[in-house]
């Protein structure tokens, strides 16, 4: 766009001195002219701009005054006076066509970008409903009443808008999308009663012809009710419960597209909104919605026929390239991944469009393209409505028209605008045709799914054979008998249709796996356990990609094939794109846990809890799995997953109790991590050893609730809480199993220990090996200065002065006494864990630094993870350098091999390779070196020779 106004044509030059000379007539006062240069060239502007503008001025000339302003001020808001009903209509017009004006003006003077002058017709919009129902329910209250529900509450009306107005992008001469509701039925309590459904439909009708109806002064809005439930053939209002009805019996999915952008704007917004909260799984499946993909494309392609009509290739919303397709790709994308990422839950298109971008499901500089056209398109069909409030978005054929709309945008002159016109509809057009393309990626064998097609009666386990099953007749036995199934004779055409996509490309993918039978054994699984959810059907239809992904995880994976057998939700991991992104830190995992505390229903919140650790984890293990981290990553992040699940348990438990016992004044509770939880190193599967503290102050007997509990039984309440909820059993499984056996006096002592008595319990009473244990001990929950006070208590501990002999004897003691009841190697093969040189060894070694040391360098005490201990042991100088290298790939060594082993479900005792063999050596050696020759196993590996 030229930086300069462009020169104004011979031709032109008539249509401003008319406008001037119009203006004239209506205020010959030359005072009501404002005096200024910025001001007559801002009023031949307007005059090439909009013969409506003009046209309000002459019949406003008053508005001339407030133009002349710098920055001029919104209107005052008429008031309808409930005496004078036939006044309303032109009130209502006047100050629709008075603001539009100045829209207009501040448009052309560039104080408003096309955002804000979107928002502003959106406001006007709002406005006006506002003031219309306001003066129609106080007209309806002196005739019929206040409606009344069985309750006696008053109801009052709900007005949703959607589309644009919903969206708050409403353009300069659009009409307006509302569907009108009420909360509950019930009956007006006036002398002339009415029932809540005619009550409501007569008052919505009366405010739809008030704004719509077309006078002398014009009209202030146009209303289109046609998407209501059953559109034209329905009621005029329902109630909540008849809309919730109607969504789940009849809703379709251009309905779902619609209610996107649903807001209420006007009577009891408030209802409103907490309604389509409601209404939000209609719009969005809880996960990645495939199928919502056929009833998308069929709108497309309705789109892309209507574009291909020559009567629209002149239309800026529904010709190429326009409007409505941004609109179309942006709401796509919201319909089939919001219910899994909630930033794309957004009404208005370019905040979705940025959430999009933000979300890995666009490129960033797509989204600033379309964001450009976007804004550029809108701007552009604000000027042709604006020229003479027409609901209009086809660029005019009249000469003078043309030049008028593009000198108005500050264009040379027509064609200048078209060619940038052009440049942005083929960007738009360039996207759009991307979206919802055709499957695309390598098809199945015919021979395999021939095979497929004709079992149970055909097909020879041969084709198998020859495709790479070892087993092939036990693969055959097996597929003829998943043919032959439940679940599959009752699909749906389209359903069994999908399945007979899938399933020869998954066999194929098995026969690319390293284990081709075990991932065709757990890939039948896997689809007995979603035939009954064909939109997991849907995805591996549509994403060739994750079924080469899946079938590779399922080969190599038991523990992971296990879990999506169980929770089918996780395949949407297999396409989510942050998966191959940075892995989410601690108070990304945090506010994740955190969402379930938002949900009222405390088994939905906990299921919510428990799907997001499901999703995090499977991500976890998809990233070692994939070779981008290795175990010594994925342990800790497993470690802060749990403690942000245990940070949002804590917080359900501890509401509960509020809410039943009340609170112990000045009461401090806190959470206590032991063992690979407190070392921040947890594997997938292990159970959390907790141990839970208290202080209460003195004189505090107990709680201030309706059922008051002394101290010690409030605080070991909440901690019996903490315990159910992390152990019951939803729909996502559970969160996790708890030990709660470190707590002192181990099963003897009580759940709940006070400040006082774990704090002469670590002085007077623990064994060595408890503090040992306290090593890696660290605060996971709790009130912050229990927690520093805990901190305080684990540093005296540890830097006690010890003798180097009892310590030394009684972790040589302990080691030996583990390693007879729990060592699992054999002649040929190694327990990683418990066994000679294992990850056991290495945690007593560093263990036994900080225990002798501490005393020396209390800065020893801070910290927990196996990494962190070796490097402050070396700085220290108690193990070389040389030394502690050895230790750190040793460590990671071991990880990665135990981890491997768990999620293939096999027990982590391995046959040792050469580099196992060597990260053994070198903990045993640093073991030797420091004094602690732990005891050989009972069933001592070989070493290579």
């Amino acid at each position: 766009m030229d930086q300069i106004p462009p020169a104004i044509p011979e031709f032109v030059q008539p249509v401003i001195e008319r406008a001037l000379a119009r203006l004239k007539l209506a205020a010959p006062d030359p005072a009501q002219w404002p005096q200024s240069t910025a001001f007559d060239t801002g009023l031949r502007q307007l005059a090439i701009t909009s013969d409506f503008a003009i046209d309000t001025l002459c019949r406003q000339p008053e508005l001339l005054q407030l133009l002349g302003q710098a920055d001029p001020a919104p209107l005052p808001l008429p008031a309808l006076d409930p005496l004078q009903a036939s006044a309303w209509p032109t009130q209502l017009r006047r100050y629709r066509a008075a603001t539009s004006t100045r829209l207009i003006w501040r448009d052309l003077l560039e104080l408003d970008d096309v955002d804000a002058t979107l928002a502003g017709a959106t406001r006007l919009a709002e406005e006006c409903l506002a003031l219309g129902l306001s003066a129609l329910e106080q007209e309806f209250a002196n005739r019929h009443g206040v409606v009344r529900a069985a309750d006696g509450s008053a109801q009052q009306l709900v007005v949703f808008g959607l589309g644009k107005l919903g969206g708050g992008e409403l353009n300069f001469s659009s009409d307006i999308d509302l569907v009108y509701a009420y909360p509950q039925n019930g009956e007006s309590d006036g002398a002339r009663p009415l029932a809540a459904e005619e009550y409501f439909a007569r008052l919505g009708q009366r405010l739809a012809r008030l704004l719509d109806e077309t006078t002398a002064e014009g009209f202030s809005h146009r209303v289109d009710l046609r998407l209501r439930p059953f559109g034209t053939a329905g009621r005029i209002a329902l109630s909540f419960a008849g809309m919730d009805q109607y969504f789940q019996r009849e809703g379709r999915d251009w309905e779902r597209y619609a209610w996107i952008k649903a807001r209420a704007v006007a009577g009891d917004i408030a209802a409103g909104e907490a309604w389509l909260e409601t209404l939000r799984p209609f719009v969005y499946r809880r996960y990645l919605d495939y199928t919502a993909l056929d009833g998308l494309r069929e709108m497309k392609a309705a789109i892309t026929a209507e574009v291909a009509r020559k009567d629209r290739l002149d239309d800026i919303k529904r010709g190429p390239g326009g409007i409505r397709e941004i609109e179309f790709l942006a709401q796509a994308l919201q319909l089939i991944r919001g219910g899994r990422e909630p930033s794309l839950r957004e009404r208005r298109l370019l905040p979705a469009l940025r959430a999009l971008v933000e979300g890995g499901q666009m490129a960033a500089s797509d989204g600033d393209d379309l964001i450009h056209a976007y804004r550029f398109l809108r701007r552009l069909e604000n000027r042709l409505q604006m020229l003479r409030d027409a609901q209009t978005h086809c660029l005019p054929n009249d000469p003078l028209d043309r030049t008028r709309i593009a000198l108005g945008l500050g264009y040379a002159d027509w064609e200048a605008l078209l060619a940038a016109l052009d440049e942005q509809r083929e960007r738009v057009g360039v996207e759009f045709g991307a979206l919802l393309a055709p499957r695309r990626g390598q098809a199945a064998p015919d021979v395999l799914s021939s095979y497929w097609r004709v079992l149970p009666g055909g097909g020879s386990a041969d084709v198998l054979a020859e495709a790479g099953f070892s087993d092939a007749h036990g693969a055959d036995q097996s597929l003829r008998e998943f043919a032959q199934s439940l679940g599959v004779k009752s699909l749906s055409d389209t359903a069994r249709a999908r399945l007979d996509r899938v399933l020869p490309a998954l066999l194929h993918a098995a026969t690319r796996s390293p284990q081709p039978d075990a991932a065709l054994r757990r890939v039948l699984g896997l689809l007995q356990a979603i035939l009954r959810r064909t939109s997991y059907l849907a995805l591996l239809d549509e994403q060739p990609s994750a079924l080469n992904r899946l079938v590779n995880v399922l080969a190599r994976s038991a523990l992971l094939s296990e879990r999506l057998v169980a929770f089918p939700l996780l395949l949407d991991e297999l396409l989510d794109t942050r998966v191959a992104g940075p892995m989410p830190d601690a108070q990304e995992m945090r506010a994740a846990c955190a969402s379930a505390l938002a949900i009222d229903d405390p088994e939905a919140a906990l299921r919510e809890l428990n799907e997001v650790r499901l999703a995090l984890s499977f991500r976890m293990a998809l990233a070692f799995h994939d070779g981008r981290q290795r175990a010594v990553d994925c342990t800790h992040q497993l470690a802060l997953l749990a403690d942000a699940v245990v940070v949002t348990v804590l917080q359900m438990a501890h509401a509960d109790m509020l809410q039943a016992h009340g609170e112990v004044p000045g009461g401090r509770f806190a959470i206590i991590g032991y063992g690979s939880l407190g070392g921040v190193e947890l594997g997938f599967g292990s159970d959390l050893d907790l141990v839970f503290l208290y202080d209460s102050p003195a004189g505090v007997e107990g709680s201030d609730g309706p059922r008051p509990l002394d101290s010690g039984r409030w605080f070991a309440r909440l901690a019996q809480k903490v315990m159910a909820l992390l152990g019951a059993v939803t729909a996502a499984g559970r969160l996790y199993d708890i030990d709660v056996r470190l707590r002192p006096d181990g099963g003897k002592g009580a759940l709940v220990s006070s400040l006082a008595s774990y704090t002469e319990y670590q002085r007077e009473r623990a064994w060595t090996w408890e503090h040992q244990a306290l090593v890696r001990a660290r605060g996971v929950a709790g009130d912050a200065s229990l927690l520093a006070d805990f901190e305080q208590v684990r540093t005296d501990t540890l830097s006690r002065v010890r003798d180097h002999d009892t310590l030394f004897g009684d972790v040589l003691k302990m080691r030996g006494r583990m390693r007879s009841e729990l060592d699992r190697s054999d002649a040929g093969r190694l327990d990683l864990k418990q066994g000679p040189g294992g990850l056991v060894d290495l945690e007593f070694v560093l263990q036994t630094g900080v225990l002798s040391q501490a005393q020396h360098s209390p800065a020893l005490c801070e910290p927990r993870e196996t990494p962190f201990l070796i490097t402050a042991l070396a700085k220290l100088g108690w193990l070389p350098a040389e030394t502690a290298t050895a230790l750190h790939e040793a460590h990671a060594t071991l990880l990665d091999a135990g981890l491997s082993c768990t999620l293939d479900r096999r027990p982590r005792i391995v046959v040792p390779t050469a580099e196992i063999e060597a990260a053994c050596a070198a903990i045993t050696a640093a073991a030797i070196a420091q004094g602690l020759p732990f005891p050989a196993s009972k069933g001592q590996v070989e070493p290579r020779s």
